[in-house]
């Protein structure tokens, strides 16, 4: 689960939305929960059509809103103002340096609403702010993983404590491959489609190595043997060889492992003494590779053979 998101977030500098943002008003509001990716541009509200209107969000003034209430008769502005904070709006930010009046200050402050003032012009400043928005608001799962970039697929190496993840994510590094985390990775759901993990904080770059323990593999390998986070394209389950179990032999069914409820593809690697598990992922994740330009050996291979037979029935 994702830690709640506050007003207050968008004045961390940290984050690079604007390192001179400041709040005007309303500083009782920075508690406010943002749980909305979405931002809203309210001109239409301010002119008095509220259907459909979403309070909920981040409200953005740009130039055009900031314009359109300075030309406004003060009585007229006034009502908008009342009419506009009747909502329970969550927070106002006002782009391109431009500073809110006196009495939208004050009723901000009566209502508990926080007003942010940024540098930013406004096309720039809500590309960002959505981005930052649908990061910090993504879901999230913490799988028990390591996780490394073989040939710039990432790929989750799962299964039972003692198969020997770490290990192989070791043999990886060694060929020249990186690592993005080791046993706690944090899954992050940014869109309908993408999946982005990377390690939680406090195990960054390390590695516990059974009979050897904790290492630090950027110590050990450079800085260009770890990344901070990897889009994850690979499922792969190393599991004890079973002698009684039939492994795929052909690759010709497609598994899934899914995961916020995306589908990712999945490989089971069954481990056994003299069988070199790094070499099997770096071929899985060469195939995959293959796979997203649209190229299937297995199937390639069962369509020739199909036309073979074919050919030899009507002979």
């Amino acid at each position: 689960m994702r830690k709640p998101v506050h007003v207050n977030i968008f004045l961390e500098t940290s984050l690079g939305v604007d390192p001179h943002i400041r709040l005007v008003a309303g500083e009782s509001g920075l508690s406010k929960e943002v749980k909305i990716s979405e931002i809203n541009r309210p001109g239409l509200s301010l002119v008095g059509f509220y259907d459909f209107f979403a309070y909920d969000r981040v409200q953005i003034f740009g130039l055009g809103e900031s314009a359109y209430l300075k030309q406004l008769p003060s009585e007229q502005r006034e009502a908008a103002y009342k009419k506009f904070f009747s909502y329970d709006i969550l927070c106002c930010i006002f782009t391109s340096n431009q500073m809110p009046d006196d009495l939208f200050c004050r009723m901000a402050d009566e209502k508990g609403v926080s007003v942010l003032v940024t540098e930013r012009e406004t096309t720039n400043f809500v590309s960002i702010l959505t981005h930052l928005l649908y990061d910090l608001l993504a879901p999230i799962k913490t799988v028990h993983a390591t996780f490394v970039d073989v040939y710039g697929i990432g790929v989750l190496l799962m299964g039972e404590s003692g198969i020997g993840k770490s290990e192989c994510a070791l043999e990886l590094l060694e060929r020249g491959h990186k690592l993005v985390g080791d046993d706690m990775i944090e899954v992050k759901k940014v869109d309908d489609v993408l999946l982005i993990g990377n390690c939680i904080n406090t195990l960054k770059h390390y590695m516990e190595i059974r009979g050897l323990g904790i290492i630090n593999v950027r110590d050990l390998f450079g800085i260009r043997s770890v990344r901070d986070r990897k889009r994850v394209e690979l499922v792969a389950f190393l599991e004890k060889w079973n002698d009684k179990k039939e492994y795929d032999r052909l690759g010709l069914d497609e598994n899934i492992y899914t995961i916020l409820d995306i589908k990712l593809p999945l490989i089971t690697v069954p481990v056994k003494p003299g069988r070199n598990i790094p070499i099997i992922i770096e071929a899985a994740a060469l195939n995959q590779h293959l796979k997203k330009l649209g190229i299937n050996s297995a199937w390639e291979l069962d369509d020739s053979l199909k036309k073979i037979m074919e050919k030899k029935n009507n002979a």
